[in-house]
C-alpha cells in the first residue's frame, strides 16, 4: 500500500515507518523539513505540501499522527494556539484535501490520546464512555481532533481514532521525561499517588495500529493503552524498582498546580481506562504487565548505549 503520515518524524511515527518499511509498504511522510524524511523514517519519501503529491498518485491510507507536544511547556494562550493548529487545524486541512482526491483513500487512522476523557477519579472508563461533564483543555483538544477526523467519513473513508496512553519506549516518550530526577534520587508520586495512570508500550501502539490498519472493519474509537491500569503510587514504584533508584520524595499537588497551571491535569488526573473495544477487535497485548514492559524497555536503552 501506499501510506501517507503526518508526524513521521516522532516517536511513533518513526517506528510505525521500520514496521511498514519492512512490510514493503510505500511511505510518504508530510514533513515541515522534508529533507530529513528518509533518513529518520525508514527510507520514506517527504513532501513539505500535500499538494506535491499528485492526484493520480493518492495514498491508499492516511494515518494521522501530527501534533506538537502537550507536555513540554505550560499552556499558555499561545502555546494553545500551537497545539490547536497542530492538530486540529492540521487535520481540518488534511481532510480537506483528502475529499479533493478523484481516488479517496480506503482508511484515515487518526491519532488521539486518553487525555479524552478529563480527570474522571474513580470511574471505570472503555471506548464507550462519554466525555466529561466538564472538560479541561486536554481533553477539549482531543474532542475537536476526533471531530476534525470523522470529518472524513461522509467521504466513504474508513475512520479509526486511538486514544493513546502516555508511551514507554526506549530513547523517547514519558521515561525519557522521568529519568533524570529519578536518577537524583528525586524521583516519587505525585499528589496524593492514588490518580490511575495508562499506560502503553511503544510495540503495543505500533502492533494496533498495524492491526487496525489490516482489519477493514476496525472503524470508531479504540484505546490505545495497557490493561493493566496502575495508579501513579503503583507506576512510580515499578519505575524505581525497574531502574533501581528510590522513589521517596513525591510531589505535592499544590506544588505542580502552582508551577503547571491547568496543565497540572496531566500528572495529576485520573484515567481508568480500560481498552474494550481494542480487545473486541482481535488485538493482543504483547507487553499488558508494567514490570515486565518496564523492564523490555530499560533492556532494549542498555542494549542501544553499547551499541
Amino acid at each position: 500500500m501506499h501510506i501517507l503520515l503526518t508526524g513521521g518524524t516522532g516517536l511513533i511515527g518513526r517506528a510505525l515507518c521500520a514496521h511498514w518499511h519492512a512490510q514493503g509498504h510505500r511511505l510518504t511522510v508530510w514533513s515541515r523539513q522534508p529533507e530529513r524524511v528518509p533518513a529518520l523514517c525508514a527510507g520514506a519519501q517527504g513532501v513539505a505540501h500535500l499538494t506535491d503529491i499528485a492526484p493520480d498518485d493518492a495514498p491508499d491510507v492516511v494515518v494521522n499522527l501530527a501534533g506538537a507536544p502537550i507536555a513540554d511547556r505550560p499552556w499558555t494562550p499561545a502555546r494553545r494556539r500551537l497545539l490547536w493548529a497542530s492538530r486540529v487545524a492540521l487535520t481540518d486541512e488534511l481532510v480537506g484535501w483528502m475529499g479533493q482526491l478523484p481516488r479517496k483513500p480506503q482508511a484515515l487512522l487518526s491519532a488521539s490520546a486518553v487525555g479524552w476523557y478529563g480527570d474522571r477519579q474513580e470511574q471505570e472508563l472503555d471506548e464507550n464512555s462519554p466525555p466529561p461533564a466538564v472538560a479541561d483543555f486536554g481533553s477539549t483538544l482531543c474532542q475537536a481532533w476526533e471531530a476534525a477526523a470523522l470529518r472524513a467519513q461522509p467521504l466513504g473513508v474508513r475512520v479509526a481514532l486511538l486514544r493513546i496512553a502516555p508511551v514507554l519506549a526506549p530513547q523517547g516518550g514519558m521515561l525519557a521525561r522521568l529519568r533524570l530526577p529519578f536518577w537524583l534520587g528525586l524521583g516519587g508520586r505525585l499528589g496524593s499517588g492514588a490518580q490511575w495512570m495508562p499506560w502503553v508500550h511503544r510495540d503495543d501502539v505500533v502492533g494496533l495500529f498495524d492491526h487496525v490498519l489490516h482489519q477493514s472493519t476496525c472503524q470508531g474509537v479504540y484505546n490505545a493503552c495497557a490493561p493493566g491500569a496502575v495508579r501513579n503510587a503503583e507506576f512510580t514504584q515499578a519505575l524505581a524498582a525497574a531502574w533501581h533508584r528510590p522513589a521517596i520524595l513525591p510531589a505535592p499537588a499544590w506544588a505542580l498546580r502552582l508551577l503547571l497551571g491547568e496543565m497540572a491535569v496531566l500528572l495529576l488526573g485520573s484515567q481508568r481506562v480500560q481498552p474494550q473495544s481494542t480487545a473486541q477487535a482481535g488485538y493482543s497485548f504483547r507487553h499488558p504487565e508494567l514490570g515486565a514492559a518496564l523492564r523490555q524497555v530499560l533492556q532494549q536503552d542498555r542494549t542501544s548505549a553499547q551499541g
